[in-house]
């Protein structure tokens, strides 16, 4: 087994849809070079940001094949392939593994809220039956259940299983799991606003959404604070910290489509439920204008 560096960001992608509601792979391409191009170190492809509850196996194949094609191996493609369905989830991930993605993102089963011991079976059923390096994802707010600390480092002790995506908001419990797994096991914020505040615990970076449009200016906030310059870093946060409310103002991911709209990618609405913005959204784009002023984006 490989392991897979995510580096410092990895971008939870939307997914592009033409005008009819499908998938359009030719903004896909231009919307992964861009992501490239603007500090994304690490891709994430049919995660919730992508609209995947709304996505058939074919098109997630489909897409994820395209992505792996687009990338070329400039960067790691980690397919999201969790679900409340153990077997669902080991086919899926056996199916990403053959298509050549580079790792697995397996959410922590939702509606069906197992405990903690159903947690842990669940993934390591999956870890056993796939060579990928596995990230989980714990998001209570999502899955109505969150993974303990004691459940993640339980976990880390299997070989393939490298990471957590932690977006239960819970420092402490981050912190936790910090302290209690190995130096290679890595922990990302799956919070855009805690990115920095995880940092300085002894995370490793963030599986973020706001990187769409601020992706380089997050790497400078990274980049500051690894190199000590902890003034500048906490600067870049409070600057940013007004998109990353932004960002999570409606449902994910309809504030970012909006705001990669304006900046010119062409990447569509959203599937129902979700519904789009009609019009303008005044407090979007003050935000917008905001971000472009403060760091001199020339993003139109």
């Amino acid at each position: 087994m490989v392991r897979v560096e995510l580096g410092s960001i990895g971008t939870a992608m939307v997914t592009p849809f033409n005008e009819d509601g499908k998938i359009d792979y030719e903004v896909t391409a231009l919307l992964i070079n861009h992501l490239i191009d603007n500090g994304t170190n690490s891709l994430i492809v049919n995660g919730t940001t992508g609209e995947s509850p709304t996505l058939s196996d074919e098109e997630k194949e489909q897409l994820l094949t395209h992505a792996i094609s687009i990338v070329d191996g400039r960067i790691p493609v980690i397919a999201g392939t969790g679900s409340n369905d153990t077997q669902a989830s080991i086919r899926a991930t056996k199916r990403a593994e053959q298509l050549g993605a580079d790792g697995a993102m397996l959410v922590v089963p939702y509606y069906n809220k197992p405990d903690q011991q159903g947690m842990y079976e669940h993934f390591r059923r999956i870890a056993e039956n796939t060579s990928l390096p596995i990230l989980l994802y714990n998001i209570p707010g999502r899955s109505g259940v969150n993974m303990s600390a004691d459940t993640v480092i339980r976990l880390s002790k299997i070989t393939n299983i490298e990471a957590v995506k932690e977006a239960s908001g819970d420092l402490a419990q981050m912190a936790a799991i910090i302290e209690g797994t190995n130096d290679t096991f890595n922990v990302y914020s799956g919070d855009d606003a805690l990115t920095l505040p995880l940092l300085a615990i002894g995370g490793a970076g963030v599986v973020s959404v706001s990187s769409h449009i601020a992706g380089l200016e997050m790497q400078r906030m990274i980049s500051d604070f690894q190199n000590g310059n902890t003034a500048s870093a906490a600067t870049h946060h409070q600057t940013l910290m007004p998109l990353f409310q932004a960002v999570f103002s409606k449902p994910n991911p309809v504030p970012i489509k909006y705001f990669l709209r304006k900046a010119g990618l062409p990447v569509g609405d959203v599937r129902l439920p979700l519904v789009g913005i009609s019009g303008e959204d005044s407090y979007l784009d003050l935000t917008m204008q905001t971000f472009k002023r403060h760091f001199g984006s020339k993003k139109e």
